[in-house]
């Protein structure tokens, strides 16, 4: 691992990813203090997703042309200075503008992916992505943690431990990730936000659509819960960041021993889309259950109810998204995957904070909750004798 091509793009997800998570439990209560409702909260986290969708693709073009490295550079610096001003800000607009300029610049992931599928073989591609989920997982189990322990001190603390990881990920980008020329390679198809007709002939391929459709509900789902979570636990439970963050550890602990091999003995033992159903069914189960608790501490085994669906949910559907496209629209409907996980990072975040606001709190649930269930009839109706090709 030491020696291979992939092990700086580890660090460099790894770092970008803690301080992702570093900011994701303490972002709904930073915010508030500044005079932010529910509502606004779900604008703020909204801005990101929209200015991620509109600027991804165009920064996934320009990567094609002058390289990986160099875009990946200028986005963690965006990643970086949009830190620095939210650990800086006093007002609200400063913690908007935090979040647009992060929004604009933030192409690490899609980017890191393009240099995987460079220095990888076809036939090794999938064993190398990988190395995100590990970093994902991990990421998820320390960052929370980091947050909700430094957020004793000062809320703003926590947002510099995630500025100076950020940092690290661009020393580590400069110093670590050699430049590699891919102009051989065949150029990967991208469609910005505004030429919607280049996505919408795979949604009229009935397999395709189907799965695509099973991803949305996964997206919107979560999107609904980590973005409402922080909120309905302070309302609730009388949570502050500390707890937050110390459940989203939790959380991400569950994902690491899901995603370190468990997935893929479950994958051989039962298929994909038995795991879907099962994972969209936990999921509801888990959702529903955490919106009628009224004892935080029953918040960590449904919790983990609601992890395992969501864990094995999205490797399954994406698996099956991929294998329903032909080799050479890999590239295209996995930016389809995460132009939907875009389009849910804006409108669930905005559903969550209007029902919150109105203090309905297990309504916010039973939204997450009747999506996945909605996905897990989907799964069970469309096995692969229902579907027509």
């Amino acid at each position: 691992m030491l020696n291979s091509p992939l092990f700086p793009i580890f660090l460099i997800v790894l770092v970008d990813v803690l301080g992702m998570a570093i900011i994701l439990p303490l972002l709904p209560f930073y915010s508030e203090r500044m005079g932010a409702s529910a509502l606004i909260i779900g604008f703020l986290i909204a801005s990101y997703a929209v200015c991620q969708l509109i600027a991804g693709p165009i920064l996934g073009r320009i990567s094609d042309r002058v390289g990986r490295k160099p875009v990946l550079m200028v986005s963690q610096m965006g990643t970086l200075a949009g830190f620095l001003i939210l650990a800086n800000a006093h007002v609200l607009w400063l913690v908007f503008v935090s979040r647009i300029i992060d929004g604009l610049t933030a192409g690490n992931l899609s980017i890191a992916q393009a240099y995987i599928s460079d220095v990888s073989k076809p036939e090794d591609r999938s064993k190398s992505f990988a190395v995100i989920g590990i970093a994902f997982g991990v990421g998820f189990l320390i960052g929370p943690g980091i947050s909700g322990y430094l957020s004793t001190f000062s809320y703003s603390a926590p947002i510099y431990a995630a500025a100076a990881l950020s940092f690290s990920s661009i020393l580590c980008t400069w110093f670590l990730l050699p430049s590699r020329q891919h102009s051989a390679l065949a150029p990967v198809e991208r469609h910005g936000i505004f030429n919607l007709s280049g996505y919408a002939v795979y949604f009229r391929r009935p397999v395709l659509r189907v799965y695509l459709m099973q991803f949305f509900f996964f997206a919107f789902s979560f999107s609904t819960y980590v973005s409402g979570f922080a909120l309905f636990a302070q309302h609730r439970f009388g949570f502050g960041p500390r707890e937050v963050g110390y459940l989203f550890a939790w959380v991400g602990f569950l994902g690491i021993i899901l995603q370190g091999g468990l997935i893929g003995r479950l994958v051989k033992r039962y298929g994909e889309r038995r795991l879907i159903f099962s994972g969209f069914l936990c999921a509801a189960i888990g959702y529903a259950i955490i919106g009628f608790t009224t004892n935080w501490h029953w918040l960590y085994l449904v919790s983990a109810i609601a992890s395992y669906g969501m864990g094995v949910l999205r490797p399954s559907v994406t698996s099956l998204v991929t294998q329903s496209a032909g080799r050479q629209e890999q590239g295209v409907v996995l930016g389809l995957t995460q132009s939907i996980t875009s389009v849910s990072q804006i409108a669930a975040p905005i559903l969550a904070g209007l029902l919150i606001d109105a203090n309905y709190l297990t309504t916010w649930a039973l939204v997450a909750a009747g999506t996945c269930l909605i996905g897990a009839i989907s799964a069970y109706r469309n096995s692969p004798e229902t579907i027509s090709a």
